[in-house]
């Protein structure tokens, strides 16, 4: 087996894949580490959807990007930091820049809302990337990719914090996982776990809930409480 040969042979592939301007719109425009759909991918691209999904099926063959299917909408992303850091040197390269990602939100909706019963928007990507930068969260054994568990020391903090993560887990619903946040196009925590978080941050007056729509606010006491328990300045 001509090991040499191989790894020329598939950096060949990964060059040609990324080398075809549409497929470069589309992977640096997922550089910013916001998801997106293939009808915006295309319009980036400056193609038609259907080739699009041509060139989306390419750079997921050759392990560029990934999908997640969320409801009716499938979302794509890159596949991982290594493929972040390789558009960047070549970007450093070609000496370019990009774009940043701008929602189109409602800043009330785009700032804190809920998503079904967890908390979404900005607040609730940053209590997502926060737990997991505390290793509060780990990757499920469930065979799940987007699923999580909690680690002992997430299960003590929640615990301390009057989160009952044993009654949680008896739950006949996923414990915990990463919904994809259609403001921020990030993740933030879904299941029970996240709805747990936003009980808790309601019961404790953390967050109050719009009696006319879906935006959550808050407090004070909420700043001040995320501060101490999350060392999040929300």
């Amino acid at each position: 087996m001509n090991v040499a040969h191989d790894t020329d042979d598939a950096v060949s592939r990964i060059a040609t894949a990324i080398g075809e301007p549409a497929r470069t719109r589309i992977l640096y425009c997922l550089l910013d580490g916001h998801a997106r759909t293939s009808t915006e991918l295309a319009i980036v691209a400056n193609v038609t959807p259907s080739t699009a999904s041509v060139h989306l099926s390419r750079l997921k063959t050759e392990k560029l990007i990934k999908v997640l299917a969320q409801g009716k909408h499938r979302y794509y992303s890159l596949q991982g930091p290594n493929v972040a850091r390789a558009l960047e040197r070549l970007s450093i390269l070609a000496g370019g820049s990009h774009n940043r990602f701008v929602p189109g939100t409602p800043n009330h909706l785009r700032a804190a809302r809920t998503c079904y019963d967890h908390i979404a928007g900005t607040l609730g990507v940053q209590l997502h990337d926060r737990l997991k930068e505390l290793r509060w969260l780990s990757a499920s054994s469930s065979g799940h990719s987007n699923a999580y568990d909690l680690t002992l020391n997430g299960t003590r903090a929640l615990e301390a914090l009057g989160v009952d993560v044993e009654k949680t887990r008896q739950l006949r619903r996923r414990f915990a996982y990463a919904c994809l946040d259609w403001s921020e196009r990030r993740p933030h925590i879904g299941g029970a776990v996240g709805a747990a978080i936003l009980n808790l941050a309601l019961k404790r007056r953390w967050v109050t809930q719009n009696l006319d729509s879906r935006a959550l606010s808050i407090t004070r006491l909420g700043q001040r409480e995320m501060l101490t328990h999350f060392g999040l300045s929300a």
